[in-house]
């Protein structure tokens, strides 16, 4: 078993930055990718950014330029670094791992999850 703790979300005005992160513990040597989704009341979790062991990272369109996905040397600690926030990345963010490499943000691709933490972004 891998657990998965986010922590670092908030309330932060539009243009802000904020600095999500995902402390790991448990079988975290079964993992080979990492990431961060996000979901709104009503909406689908949708991914948000990935990276594999090796250091490959993968974004959506709609955060690339302003997050950046980075793991510490242990694999310890996810992090994912949010600038120039808008009012729609407003959602609850989730830490997410799986077995196999990254190659898809499909949900059922993750084995584990965290239980979130919250961002809002207020104009």
């Amino acid at each position: 078993q891998v657990r998965l703790v986010e922590s670092g979300g908030g309330s932060v005005q539009a243009g802000g930055s904020l600095r999500l992160s995902c402390s790991t513990s448990g079988h975290t040597y079964s993992v080979n990718c990492w990431a961060w989704f996000r979901q709104t009341p009503g909406k689908e979790r949708a991914g948000v950014a990935s990276i594999n062991n090796d250091g490959t990272t993968a974004y959506a369109d709609s955060v690339k330029g302003r997050f950046t996905i980075s793991q510490d040397n242990a694999r310890k600690n996810l992090y994912l670094q949010m600038n120039s926030l808008k009012p729609e990345d407003t959602a609850m963010y989730y830490c997410a791992a799986a077995g196999s490499r990254c190659f898809s943000f499909q949900t059922r691709d993750y084995n584990y999850w965290g239980q979130g933490t919250q961002v809002t972004v207020s104009s």
